[in-house]
């Protein structure tokens, strides 16, 4: 199964699940078993199917066949190239091509004078009137290959501008771009482009880096400290006739490869094999010569060398829109296919999957609490009443006066309950400041203030160092406040239990642990970008500046997940007291109502005996449901060599 055919079962199983999703949502409101932290649950888990993106980054030097490579895999069902790929026609600037349904299809392009300011790529995408835009007609393909021709558009400038700009270094000539009759170079004339279609893989969440050079990386830090290390796999393309050059192996040592990092996902591609096929040399000489790049490439690079592939993109792009399988299996693109799907897709699956059924199992117990506290006041009403039996009159006015005395005392109770909410408000204001931006701005500051110093700073991986240190200090110390509030909580929930007859139970707390995985990530990139090839750019103020920005960004989203995570836990916690307030005030109101109906008729008590029985069966019903339709999420098959469980909406339970 191809990577386009697995991509297709992965969008399938995340709309059906999404739908699954959205109609359990409406059976618990329908049997009002949705409060704050279940609603808030459902919303993040259908946001997170529904959303989910893979990201695969093709990186390579100027014509490895990069942007052929993506119109065979992606493309080839319009019968044309659309990426330009002609010789003399590449890309020139990184590329990002995806689905967001709220913008209409176009080509969107950021000058590449944006690189003499200092704002971060991302602060630009939330500036989209500085963007070049160009509509685009998905279903004209000639008019979609024309339009995405501006990627390779180019300008010519001065030395010192080219220099400005990064792509002039005076310390590493022989990388330079060659100066023409008038003095003058050519760079890109983007930085960056977004284009927005309406492609069937990219609507399902599938987005394409295309990357080119080891100039336009180099200058764009945060390809190099987030977007690349983000990216679900990553494509770096050779060329089988010269293996890897001085120039590939730079990019492979600077820009993908980290102490720590899981190279699973690296596929190295070793394009236009079709320059080996030679008519003079058997096919056995072709495949011995083949083989012998891949093994030396794979050296080179410290892979092994099944994640070395050779492939001829431009072949197999030529097979498949001409319908050639001959052709095909010779271009051996699909074994590169197979290897994307197995690896990313599998891999992709797999962490959805677990992230999706983990938040279903917590969803399924505060669901469950809601179910468990009407049970237990069933169960003492039925007590009560069931004690009445063969009672006289005034024994039930007795009950009714005892029923009204613990309604009064419960509701003199709300100070108590309130004392608990204004300690736990207080521990979590803590976490949210160490949490918030202005902190992490703050943890930032000295590192900042390093980095735009003048020249050349030697000292700058040691203000790393001490800016990450504060970091992880400011998220251990989010930690234990984290445990502290949770230790609280569950005394404070075992009290009130103990005093109200309450069933409180302290949500799990939040899991920091995974943020240290993304700091030491994240530091782990940046200091990749700290070697000693990299010192003359640092001395440059204006890269400096745009580095450290990439950095905050990435931080950021780091921060805020985190402080979305500590909300969710806090909104749990908070809503699981007031639900069980609302059902004991509920509860008392039956009690009232069940002990006025025995008083007005000598029938009430055995009628309302039948009716709590009533109401116990509907809720071992309820619970019934509730685990068949939370597992039916959990167990619904993910892989595309499974049958898709669902065909039909789900058949809502009736129960009153």
């Amino acid at each position: 199964m191809s990577f386009n055919e697995q991509f297709d079962q992965h969008g399938t199983w995340r709309r059906e699940f999404a739908l699954r999703l959205k109609l359990l949502s409406e059976w618990m409101k329908d049997h009002d078993l949705l409060n704050a932290a279940v609603e808030e649950r459902l919303l993040r888990l259908e946001s997170q199917v529904r959303s989910d993106k893979v990201m695969v980054a093709f990186v390579a030097e100027f014509s490895r066949g990069k942007s052929e490579l993506i119109n065979a895999i992606f493309f080839a069902g319009y019968g044309r190239r659309i990426m330009p790929a002609s010789a003399g026609r590449t890309t020139m600037c990184p590329t990002e091509l995806g689905y967001d349904a709220d913008v209409p299809p176009c080509l969107r392009l950021l000058p590449i004078e944006t690189r003499l300011k200092p704002q971060a790529l991302m602060e630009w995408r939330m500036v989209p009137e500085k963007w070049t835009r160009v509509d685009l007609d998905v279903n004209d393909p000639v008019q979609l290959a024309k339009a995405l021709e501006k990627v390779a558009e180019v300008r010519r400038v001065t030395q010192e501008e080219a220099r400005a700009l990064g792509f002039w270094h005076d310390d590493v000539p022989e990388d330079n771009p060659r100066i023409d009759a008038d003095g003058m170079v050519e760079v890109p004339k983007w930085r960056h482009a977004l284009i927005n279609i309406a492609h069937p893989l990219l609507k399902q969440g599938l987005v394409i880096l295309d990357t080119p050079g080891l100039n336009a990386i180099g200058a764009e830090p945060e390809l190099t400290v987030s977007l690349i290390p983000q990216a679900h796999a990553v494509v770096f393309i050779l060329a089988a006739d010269t293996g890897v050059t001085k120039s590939d192996l730079a990019i492979w040592r600077e820009h993908l490869i980290t102490e720590g990092d899981d190279n699973d996902a690296r596929l190295v591609v070793l394009n236009k094999i079709d320059t080996l096929w030679d008519a003079l040399s058997s096919p056995a000489q072709i495949q011995a010569q083949i083989d012998r790049q891949r093994a030396t490439s794979a050296e080179i690079l410290g892979l092994p060398m099944a994640q070395v592939i050779p492939v001829s993109a431009q072949k197999g792009l030529v097979a498949k829109v001409t319908g050639d399988d001959e052709l095909l299996r010779a271009s051996c693109l699909p074994g590169l296919e197979l290897a994307l799907a197995q690896g990313v897709m599998g891999q992709r699956q797999k962490i959805l999957r677990s992230a999706v059924a983990a938040g279903i199992v917590e969803l399924r117990a505060e669901a469950g609490r809601v179910i468990h506290i009407r049970r237990r006041d069933l169960a003492e009403q039925m007590i009560e009443l069931r004690g009445l039996r063969g009672k006289n009159d005034s024994v039930i006015k007795h009950m009714r006066s005892r029923i009204e005395q613990e309604h009064s005392e419960f509701n003199t109770s709300g100070a108590k309950i309130q004392a608990v909410r204004s300690i736990h408000l207080k521990l979590l204001r803590e976490v949210f400041h160490l949490l918030g931006t202005p902190t992490l701005k703050t943890e930032l500051a000295q590192l900042t203030e390093t980095l735009k110093q003048p020249g050349i700073k030697l000292g700058v991986k040691k203000a790393y160092g001490q800016a990450f240190a504060r970091l992880r200090e400011g998220l251990e110390k989010a930690r234990s406040t984290s445990a502290e509030i949770q230790n609280m909580l569950g005394g404070s929930f075992k009290q009130l239990n103990s005093e109200f007859g309450f069933s409180l139970q302290a949500p799990k707390e939040p899991d920091m642990s995974r943020f240290m995985v993304d700091l030491e990530q994240i530091e782990r990139s940046h200091l990749q970008y700290l070697g000693v090839a990299n010192i003359l750019k640092l001395a440059q103020p204006e890269f400096s500046e745009r580095l450290v920005r990439a950095l905050a960004t990435r931080l950021r989203v780091v921060y805020e997940t985190a402080l979305g995570e500590v909300e969710l836990w806090n909104k749990s916690a908070a809503s699981q007291l007031d639900a069980q307030l609302k059902e004991r005030r509920k509860n008392f109101g039956r009690r009232i109502e069940a002990i006025e109906r025995i008083q007005q008729a000598a029938s009430g008590l055995d009628e309302r005996i039948g009716e709590i029985d009533a109401h116990e069966r509907e809720l071992d019903q309820l619970d019934g449901k509730l685990d068949e339709l939370t597992a039916q999420l959990v167990n619904a098959p993910a892989s595309p060599h499974e049958p898709v469980a669902v065909t039909a909406p789900m058949p809502l339970p009736q129960v009153a």
